[in-house]
């Protein structure tokens, strides 16, 4: 089992599953929900809407479009979109995207920085929560990637690794 941080982009990443820190509601607007339905299309917001409303501290997983991963796992770390949250729903929304991808026995998967866009929580704050999870949940996976969009988020995830 390996544990990796990669800077990069979440659309471009090799693996069978993707996380999305999505809302409940299953919009896919900016941040990375936004480039996952850039990059891979419209239908994949669609799919998300319709198995909404997706509470906190659960998952849904939808096609994956035009990406190369498998499928998406949409994973809520707020209610409405563009909501400032807490470090907890971080910890909710990690765990929730972990526990579907291992009951779909998902065994490579990447995760961006959960709630670390317009959700507000400070990238120090989410690394922490994110890894803490990640080692509950690293026996059932032969790949997690924790990826970051820029240096001071991979810097945080190699911190707490």
């Amino acid at each position: 089992m390996a544990i990796i941080v990669e800077k990069g982009d979440i659309t471009k990443i090799d693996c069978e599953a993707i996380v999305n820190p999505a809302n409940s509601y299953g919009y896919m607007g900016g941040g990375v929900a936004g480039a996952i339905k850039l990059v891979g299309g419209i239908e994949i917001e669609k799919e998300a809407v319709s198995k909404a409303p997706i509470p906190i501290g659960k998952a849904i997983f939808t096609d994956s479009g035009n990406l190369s991963c498998s499928i998406i796992i949409h994973a809520p770390t707020m209610k409405q979109p563009a909501m400032k949250i807490k470090k907890e729903n971080v910890e909710f929304a990690t765990r929730a995207a972990l526990r579907l991808a291992s009951e779909k026995k998902i065994k490579t998967i990447a995760l961006p920085g959960m709630g670390t866009g317009v959700g507000g929580v400070l990238l120090d704050d989410a690394a922490k929560v994110m890894i803490k999870v990640v080692r509950e949940y690293e026996k059932n996976f032969e790949k997690i990637i924790l990826i970051g969009f820029n240096d001071e988020l991979v810097n945080a995830f190699k911190k707490y690794l």
